[in-house]
């Protein structure tokens, strides 16, 4: 078994009930402290109070979409440096283009 993972927090965003709980049970398995945030605009307001080492997002959700949310951890201080990986079905070259240049680290 291998050591635990200590203070490792990830926030995951996605509109999806399913999804969020799949991922929570991941993460936690794996030893990570979830928090978990239903759109962009939720996952801003999380983010006023938590600082994750990385977020996980999904692309399309109402409110404010992942391209969106990605924008406005960026332009934030605080958040700025953290990972950002998009977990989403979209395959299309361009939307993947618009993610890196709004500064996601990463798509799965």
């Amino acid at each position: 078994r291998r050591p635990p993972i200590v203070n490792k927090t990830v926030l995951t965003v996605d509109d999806s009930r399913t999804m969020r709980d799949m991922l929570r049970l991941a993460l936690t398995d794996a030893d990570y402290s979830v928090i978990q945030a239903v759109d962009g605009v939720h996952a801003l307001e999380v983010l006023q109070g938590a600082q994750p080492d990385v977020i996980i997002t999904d692309i399309n959700m109402p409110n404010l979409d992942g391209f969106g949310l990605i924008e406005g951890v960026r332009r934030t201080d605080r958040h700025r440096l953290v990972p950002i990986l998009v977990l989403t079905t979209e395959s299309d070259a361009d939307k993947k283009q618009r993610a890196r240049a709004g500064g996601a680290t990463g798509w799965i």
